[in-house]
């Protein structure tokens, strides 16, 4: 099932999807998913900035500023406010965007800081990177991506055990198997179907105990020219509570190399400063005193896996532009990818309602779980979905229907 490593104790949570999927909560899980998912966000939060620090501070020792954004406009403008370097494409770039702004999504919501280092022309200091934290939207979609995907492969096998089937009747081999588009629609509902009742059955999924990896929930996202690269992997060698697990190299639309590191962030520099801002008063609605949050967090992180899996990605400027503003725009892949999902019936959006309730409950006031809203075998509409997210937050129904 999901194993969410650049999270403490992702084993318990990993866990609660898993019963959650065939509909077996308990009541302790509302206290439990609200500490998984609040203490990891503090968590996660600190030991990037500490990474980030070192990264950026190591690759720019003359001097580090860094400021929190909520918005991805705020990125954009500070990656073209002062450009290294200019040429033709990187003009163009730079001048569709300040010709029109809102063309480039830029109220994404954006978790992450960005960083400036040095004086850059003018006197202005220059952009050199960013953190950002995975939102827990995308953090539910991409599971459920990952878990809809296997649960797509085993519709299919069921598929084709029906077609092997139906050739086998005739006599002729499965290559030799002519099927019309109305039978391979038919093959495949009753494949679904089949599924649904496993589940509904609490039947075990095929494949259902491997492990499903997410790996960049925390990230750091370097402005590094080709020619200065070799200077980020000796860093990170010189840097013994880390070490790089994977390197890969993209080319093509989306220019850029992505590594896999894993790091253990030191617990005491983690717990140095108490718990403060929203995560006290969501903490106490559920009955925890101020002193009691930061002892159990304190608690939360000295028992939780000693190290962790975050993302390093690196790029030159005009790559960086590209990712932001040009060819390979963040927000357009993100929408292609959601566009190229091979499956998308009702198991498969049951599963991504389900995920989002998951991360969005501890973000409410409610302190009892109760019933699961959502059966993943059951049909639903999204405005039931809607419905979910109102009452969870204690908003009144349409005053229309009043």
């Amino acid at each position: 099932m999901i194993t969410i490593n650049s999270f403490l104790h992702r084993e318990v949570l990993s866990d609660i999807i898993r019963r959650w999927m065939y509909d077996e909560a308990r009541p302790s899980d509302a206290d439990l998913i609200t500490r998984l998912v609040h203490f990891n966000h503090a968590f996660v939060s600190r030991y990037l900035d500490l990474f980030a620090q070192r990264i950026f501070g190591g690759l720019h020792p003359g001097g580090l500023t860094s400021r929190p954004v909520q918005i991805k406009g705020d990125l954009k403008d500070a990656l073209v406010q002062d450009p290294p370097r200019r040429n033709e494409r990187i003009d163009e770039l730079i001048r569709e965007y300040h010709l029109n702004p809102g063309r480039f999504y830029p109220e994404t919501p954006f978790h992450g800081t960005i960083y400036f280092a040095g004086a850059g022309r003018n006197g202005s200091v220059a952009y050199v990177g960013s953190s950002r934290i995975k939102r827990y939207r995308r953090l539910a979609e991409k599971s459920a991506r990952r878990i809809i995907d296997r649960i797509f492969d085993q519709i299919k096998r069921h598929a084709d055990k029906l077609a092997d089937e139906r050739a086998r009747l005739r006599g002729i081999p499965r290559e030799s198997l002519l099927t019309a588009p109305a039978d391979m629609t038919e093959e495949f509902l009753i494949a679904e179907n089949r599924l649904l009742n496993d589940l509904l059955e609490k039947k075990p999924i095929s494949g259902a105990g491997e492990i499903l990896a997410i790996n960049d929930v925390a990230g750091v996202k370097v402005v590094l020219e080709r020619t200065e690269e070799s200077k980020l992997i000796e860093l990170l060698g010189r840097f013994p509570d880390c070490a790089v697990v994977e390197e890969e190299r993209h080319s093509g639309r989306y220019n850029a190399t992505n590594l896999l590191i894993r790091f253990r962030p030191p617990p005491e520099e983690i717990l140095a400063r108490p718990l403060e801002g929203g995560i006290l008063p969501i903490m106490q609605e559920r009955g925890f005193a101020p002193a009691d949050v930061n002892r159990s967090f304190a608690e939360f992180v000295r028992s939780g896996e000693e190290d962790v899996l975050l993302e390093v990605i690196f790029s030159d400027y005009q790559e960086m532009l590209e990712s932001e503003i040009g060819r390979c725009m963040h927000e357009d892949r993100i929408i292609e990818q959601r566009l190229c999902q091979q499956y998308r019936g009702p198991l498969a959006r049951n599963i991504q309602y389900l995920l989002e309730y998951l991360f969005v409950f501890p973000t409410s006031n409610r302190r009892e779980l109760g019933e699961l809203p959502i059966k993943i075998w059951n049909r639903y509409l999204p405005d039931y979905f809607d419905e979910i997210l109102k009452q969870l937050f204690r908003i009144p129904p349409d005053i229309f229907l009043k």
